[in-house]
């Protein structure tokens, strides 16, 4: 399984972007969906996750300003992100657990991430 995220970029302070992340190669089924986020000097920290059944779970940091959703006939992930903040400023990571066919366990797989600069 392989994960390609787009979207990330340059915006000042209260803009926003949209990233998104395709998932492809052999895919069974995919399970949960996520972004997380990694400043410097920092960890890297989960940002939203979305459930194959929808269910959604965001961090407290960005709630309010962030969604997730997916679109899970092109096995792709969104992340809209509004009221962008200079703390925004990260590298962001897609991750989906997946299963490659039927009857494997399931796996985590990383996208390279994807820069994120929110600065005026």
């Amino acid at each position: 399984v392989q994960l390609q995220a787009s979207g990330g970029g340059l915006v000042q302070p209260g803009g926003s972007l949209r990233l998104s992340c395709a998932a492809s190669g052999r895919i069974f089924s995919i399970n949960d969906m996520a972004w997380y986020r990694q400043a410097p000097g920092k960890q890297r920290e989960l940002v939203a996750a979305i459930t194959s059944g929808g269910s959604t779970n965001y961090a407290d940091s960005v709630k309010g300003r962030f969604t997730i959703s997916r679109d899970n006939a092109k096995n792709t992930v969104y992340l809209q992100m509004d009221s962008l903040k200079p703390d925004d400023t990260a590298v962001y990571y897609c991750k989906v657990r997946a299963r490659s066919y039927f009857g494997a366990a399931a796996m985590d797989y990383w996208g390279k991430g994807t820069q994120v600069t929110v600065s005026s």
